[in-house]
């Protein structure tokens, strides 16, 4: 079984809960939690400020107003499956947030590509003068 990463998550940092699944299973779902919720506090997340606010921002549907990013898994039947499933997607979660995307380089269009442009605009521009009707 995945182990939640010591770097970034401490024990104290999330807690599962368990509820009655809707997902596949049949009868046993209806007996059993076998849904996984897993409720990690943002705050105690061992990340730089930069990683903690690209995580605020990637997951804000997610986070909750106490501060806990709030997951639930069930899409398995199984409790520790569902379990897994939620672990492993909190650490992609966090992986994504502790990546500094590319600084995006302004380019400027090309000599061609611009002619390309409004050539493509004058025949557009032709193909509709000639679907009007005819003036006399």
């Amino acid at each position: 079984m995945s182990k939640l990463s010591s770097k970034s998550l401490s024990a104290k940092a999330y807690e599962f809960r368990f509820v009655h699944s809707s997902g596949p299973g049949g009868q046993h779902v209806n007996k059993t939690s076998t849904a996984v919720e897993l409720r990690v506090n943002v705050a105690m997340l061992e990340l730089d400020t930069y990683s903690l606010r690209r995580l605020k921002s990637l997951q804000a549907n997610r986070i909750n107003k106490e501060g806990f990013l709030v997951l639930q898994v069930s899409d398995q039947r199984s409790q520790l499956r569902n379990r897994q499933q939620a672990i492993e997607r909190i650490e992609a979660m966090i992986v994504e947030a502790l990546k500094r995307p590319k600084a995006r380089v302004a380019t400027r269009p090309t000599l061609a590509s611009k002619r390309r442009r409004v050539d493509k605009k004058k025949r557009h521009a032709s193909t509709k003068k000639q679907r009007q009707r005819p003036d006399w």
